[in-house]
């Protein structure tokens, strides 16, 4: 019996082997409890936790200033910094493939301008559509403008412009900077809408068309808010290409396509540059709705809107509701146009 039982004699033997063991199991599991407290604790972190970051689609200039004052106005909200990364390149697609491919973590938020959101796939160079993302809140809108010489003395406005270039089909020379952009497919529905042909010359540089306009070699040009600020008194601002009154007080109360007599069949948001800042549509809810709520307050602050305002560009007002309504028209707006740029093709084709 002895050789089957330990002794009874040495029952500090069995004390020890049995505290031994029951450390331990303690050590083991108060160091399971640490190591989930801590993955729990990283697991629900309040968002966000971490720099968000912005990628522009464009090289440094207003359009990336102008981004830059929302984003930081957005960071004083959300308490983290905002960076905005240029990742210019293929008209902007390129900056929307590498936010696209970011996690959906509420991490990185894409500055949606409207060529690479819906310009490019209206043209079959992207393959994504607009509804694709989740919005957050309107941005900014640029309008462009149709602008001439002061000194011009064949016409004093863009009717009259429009009139003769009626009477002289194909003489006008105009410049949207490099063709088929969305500048020069605005302006050939306008052209279209007075069936009037004139003929595009393409720049690779929007300065040197400006240079042009001023030294008659053009008859009238396409001007942006930028050009028309740094030298006022070189340009007769004979049309804004929007109907937002934001977009006429740019041009100081120039005449825009609300004044016109007809009806160019553009509205909105359709016929200007435009930004809508959005987000991969896997977003968790709750983050989605701490950065809309953030961007609303940014895009609400005075001081906001007074240095977009210095700029020339237009603070929106549009929040995430408003996204499909005021987004969803500009697609076919945009194909309107793109049969413009085909019209004024043929047109010229004719006259030659």
């Amino acid at each position: 019996m002895s050789q089957l039982y330990p002794p009874v004699g040495k029952p500090e033997h069995h004390n020890d082997f049995g505290g031994t063991m029951l450390n331990t199991i303690k050590n083991s599991v108060l160091g399971t409890m640490v190591a989930l407290a801590v993955s729990t604790g990283s697991a629900f972190a309040e968002f966000p936790e971490r720099t968000i970051e912005i990628i522009h689609p464009w090289g440094p200039g207003t359009a990336m200033s102008v981004s830059q004052i929302i984003a930081k106005a957005m960071g004083e909200e959300l308490g983290v910094s905002l960076p905005v990364i240029s990742t210019p390149g293929a008209a902007g697609t390129k900056g929307q493939i590498t936010a696209m491919s970011r996690p959906a973590d509420g991490y990185t938020i894409f500055d949606g301008y409207v060529a690479p959101l819906v310009l490019q796939p209206v043209l079959g160079n992207a393959d994504w559509v607009y509804s694709d993302f989740k919005p957050l809140h309107a941005a900014v809108s640029n309008a462009f403008s149709i602008g001439g010489r002061q000194d011009e003395t064949r016409w004093s406005n863009f009717e009259e412009m429009m009139a003769y270039g009626k009477a002289h089909p194909g003489d006008l020379r105009y410049s949207s900077g490099s063709r088929n952009n969305l500048p020069h497919m605005v302006i050939a529905k306008v052209l279209q809408s007075y069936g009037v042909v004139a003929q595009n010359i393409p720049y690779s540089q929007d300065g040197n068309a400006i240079k042009d306009l001023k030294s008659g070699v053009l008859d009238f040009s396409f001007v942006n808010v930028g050009n028309y600020i740094q030298d006022k008194k070189a340009f007769n601002i004979m049309l804004v290409l929007s109907e937002l009154p934001g977009a006429k007080a740019s041009y100081d109360g120039a005449p825009s396509i609300a004044d016109l007599s007809i009806d160019l069949g553009l509205s909105g948001l359709s016929p200007m540059g435009w930004t809508w800042w959005i987000i991969n549509k896997d977003t968790p809810d709750d983050v989605a709705d701490k950065l809309r709520a953030a961007m609303t307050a940014a895009m609400e602050r005075e001081d906001v809107r007074a240095q977009i305002a210095k700029v020339g560009f237009v603070p929106l007002d549009w929040d995430h509701t408003k996204y499909d309504e005021i987004v969803g028209p500009v697609a076919d707006q945009l194909g309107a146009m793109g049969n413009a740029l085909k019209w004024e093709e043929e047109e010229m084709k004719k006259l030659r």
